[in-house]
């Protein structure tokens, strides 16, 4: 029997000034997970890369661009997207301003929340986001 899986890419976007660190937030306009909060990020298109995959689907949820996307591990996990087989490659960015972001496409929202007061998170993001966050701070480490 043929397996049918999906590929999609998520985008962490970490922002952090002298108060606090913030990262970038979708409010889901559709089922799974409608009306909570999620890392924003969808499914692959057929002739695209991961990494423009990832740029693509934040530009979409969120009106921001990013420049430069580091990837994180793999998260597939049967049974992480109610809707079937699901693999997803996660990247982070950051931005050195809080840059002014609007939700679109399949998003209602998109806000800047700070590390410190996220809301529970859609699927398993709080992982993707735990992950990317020992990314992140590994590389403030070393600069």
């Amino acid at each position: 029997m043929k397996q049918q899986i999906s590929v999609t890419t998520d985008c962490v976007v970490f922002y952090q000034n002298s108060e606090a660190i913030k990262v970038l937030l979708v409010k889901r306009k559709k089922d799974p997970y409608k009306g909570q909060w999620a890392i924003p990020g969808g499914f692959l298109e057929e002739k695209e890369t991961l990494e423009e995959g990832a740029k693509r689907e934040l530009k979409e949820e969120t009106g921001l661009s990013v420049d430069r996307l580091w990837q994180l591990k793999a998260f597939g996990t049967p049974g992480r997207d109610p809707r079937g087989r699901t693999v997803s490659i996660p990247f982070y960015g950051v931005v050195t301003s809080e840059e002014k972001v609007q939700g679109s496409d399949d998003a209602e929202d998109a806000q800047w929340f700070q590390l410190d007061q996220l809301p529970d998170l859609a699927f398993d993001h709080s992982e993707i986001l735990e992950e990317a966050k020992k990314s992140y701070f590994s590389e403030i480490k070393n600069q």
